[in-house]
This record gives C-alpha cells, sequence and structure tokens, in this order.
C-alpha cells in the first residue's frame, strides 16, 4: 500500500515520516518523526553493526592466533617444532622454550591486531553516524588526511619507533625474558611494546630503549646458547695431557646427573686458541639451554682449576722483575738504590 505524501517529509526519510503522517496527518509530527525515529534507528543499527563487526574481527583474530600458538598456522612450525633438535634423551632439547616464546608472541600479535581492529572499526562507524545525523564529514575526512600528513612528517620518530616494534614482534628478534644486547644497553628484556623496550642490566639499572633506534639486536637466550671456555696454560705443559685432561673434565660435567638437563650436547675442546707473552690459550666449549651458559661456565672453570691443581698443570702468573743499582752516595750500603727497569716475566 502507497504512503500518502507529505509536504514535510524529504526523500531520503520518507518512510517514518510518512508512516507518521499517515497516522496523524500532521506535518509537524510527521517531520518530527525524522530526528526522534529514524535518525535514533538508524545510528543504533550503525553502531549494532559496528559491534558486529568487532566481534567477527576479533573472533577471526582469536582462531588465527590460536593456531599460530599451537604452531599449525603459517610459520609456526618454522619457529617452533623444526627448531628442535633432539638431545640426549631423544627429544627436542629446545621444545618448550620454543613453544613457550611461540605462544607470546602469538599473544602479543593478537593484542596489537585487536586494537587496529577496534580502531579501524570505531573511526567507520564514527563517521557514519556523523554522516546520518546531518553533518557534513567531508572537512572531516580531509582535515584527518592532513592531520595524518602533519604527524607523518612532525613525528617520524614515532612513526618510527612504532613499525619497528612491530617488526620486532613479527619477526620474533627478542622477548620478555631474554638477554639481548642492544648496543648501548644489554641485559634481561622486562617489557616490550611498540615503541620502547624496557631491560634490566647486570647492575640492576633499567634501561628505556626506543624501538626506532635499535640498529641491532644481539639475542644470547634464543634456542640455544654456548658457553666458551679460554683455559691459559704455560709454555713448557705437555699440550697433549692438557688436551686430555680437559675433554675428561666436560665428559664429567656432561655425565652429571645436576646438568643433565642443561648441556644439550658433549662438550668439545677445540685446541690451541692464543699463543702470546703470557702463555698458551686452550679454549672449551658447552652447548647449553638459554640463560644456562653463564652458570655452566662457571662451574667447569672450577673444576677445571682443581683438575689442574691435582695434575700439576701451571697456569701462567704475570711477575714483575725490579733491577737495581746501588747508589754511589750511600757509603754505608743502605739505600735502596734505583729502579732501573720494570720487565714483565710470564714465569709461573
Amino acid at each position: 500500500m502507497e504512503l500518502p505524501d507529505a509536504t514535510a517529509c524529504e526523500p531520503d526519510n520518507a518512510v517514518s515520516c510518512r508512516l507518521v503522517y499517515r497516522w496523524t496527518e500532521d506535518d509537524a509530527l510527521a517531520s518530527a518523526a525524522t530526528f526522534l525515529i529514524g535518525k535514533p534507528l538508524a545510528v543504533v543499527a550503525i553502531i549494532l553493526i559496528g559491534f558486529l563487526a568487532r566481534w567477527l574481527a576479533h573472533r577471526f583474530i582469536a582462531r588465527v592466533t590460536q593456531r599460530a600458538a599451537n604452531g599449525t598456522g603459517p610459520g609456526g612450525a618454522i619457529h617452533g617444532l623444526t627448531k628442535g633438535k633432539l638431545g640426549r634423551s631423544g627429544h627436542r632439547a629446545d621444545l618448550p622454550a620454543s613453544a613457550e616464546r611461540r605462544v607470546q608472541r602469538a599473544e602479543t600479535m593478537g593484542t596489537l591486531l585487536k586494537s587496529i581492529a577496534s580502531g579501524v572499526i570505531a573511526a567507520i562507524v564514527i563517521v557514519m553516524v556523523l554522516a546520518e545525523v546531518g553533518i557534513n564529514v567531508a572537512p572531516i575526512i580531509a582535515s584527518a588526511g592532513i592531520v595524518g600528513i602533519a604527524l607523518g612528517f612532525g613525528a617520524q620518530s614515532l612513526v618510527s619507533d612504532f613499525l619497528a616494534g612491530i617488526f620486532m614482534i613479527v619477526e620474533d628478534q627478542y622477548g620478555v625474558g631474554d638477554v639481548v644486547d642492544l648496543g648501548d644497553a644489554s641485559g634481561t628484556v622486562e617489557a616490550v611494546s611498540l615503541r620502547v623496550t624496557r631491560l634490566r642490566d647486570v647492575d640492576g639499572t633499567v634501561w628505556y630503549v626506543r624501538n626506532g633506534e635499535i640498529l641491532r639486536v644481539g639475542n644470547m637466550s634464543q634456542n640455544w646458547a654456548r658457553a666458551v671456555i679460554d683455559v691459559p696454560v704455560d709454555y713448557d705443559v705437555d699440550l697433549a695431557k692438557v688436551r686430555r685432561v680437559l675433554q675428561e673434565v666436560a665428559h664429567d660435567m656432561w655425565d652429571d646427573d645436576d646438568f643433565r638437563d642443561v648441556i644439550l650436547e658433549e662438550p668439545s675442546v677445540w685446541g690451541m686458541q692464543t699463543l702470546d707473552a703470557s702463555g698458551i690459550t686452550m679454549r672449551v666449549a658447552v652447548k647449553t639451554k638459554p640463560l644456562e651458559q653463564w652458570a655452566v661456565g662457571r662451574e667447569l672453570r672450577a673444576r677445571i682449576k682443581t683438575r689442574f691443581d691435582y695434575e700439576d698443570i701451571a697456569i701462567p702468573m704475570q711477575q714483575l722483575l725490579f733491577s737495581r743499582t746501588p747508589d754511589p752516595a750511600d757509603k754505608d750500603g743502605k739505600d735502596a738504590g734505583t729502579v732501573d727497569a720494570v720487565t714483565p716475566s710470564p714465569e709461573g
């Protein structure tokens, strides 16, 4: 049935206006119905559609991040299951650490993507609501473009920080709990945001580093680590004996139950590393779990020192030799004389 025409009704809101005019036959009420019924209903519909779109987007992001956290998404196997190496027990040695890092990374990316989706949908809903209530949104859109250009030029460092933070999270360069070297600052990562990275060094100092200023990252706790021990010995020692003793000490530590789950591979003696004035340096390398290389290195040095004492293997100790000439002016010979030279000696 065709609705009656009303002089106050406009073509874009004719339905609600004409319905009220049909019921009341009053132009004023029909015109008011546009703002009291038609506009509010349209605004409510836009808001409801926005909430529905946000819910669908968050649900989709949650499913994608859940697949990534379980290692079934694209790249999940790359950063997790396929990275592990079989240890002495037949299981992948770094699987738990990789799985934990994968979960943290997926949760961080999920939070970031949900925030971006919510912001975009909210902006679209606001513009549509303003347009529905009769506000000209063309200047607003143009102003937003101008403001975006101004921010792009005036806040380049901020944009650089956010972009660098996004790529650091996507590429999994480091995460909370990792020990990293960022150039000017190094320590344990305590928090990672899109703008700054907070880490604490060995002295307890907290460093805040802007992500855009990080040019390189040295991660000492990703997948596995290595304790490298340099052992100095005298020139007159039997190197074959030293190598055998180092191999035995390292193998005993490999067989120790206290380090069975810490050392990933049997330690290896790489051999002679340097020759200098103080002596010979032998190098031992031990592959460990992340963040365990320092504890393993301290224990191995202590065991090497004890075994060297037992085997009577000398560790070079630098000494200073002072030579003096008597002072002719001292008739009693009690003058200590003058020091002619100070010579370092490698003898222990």
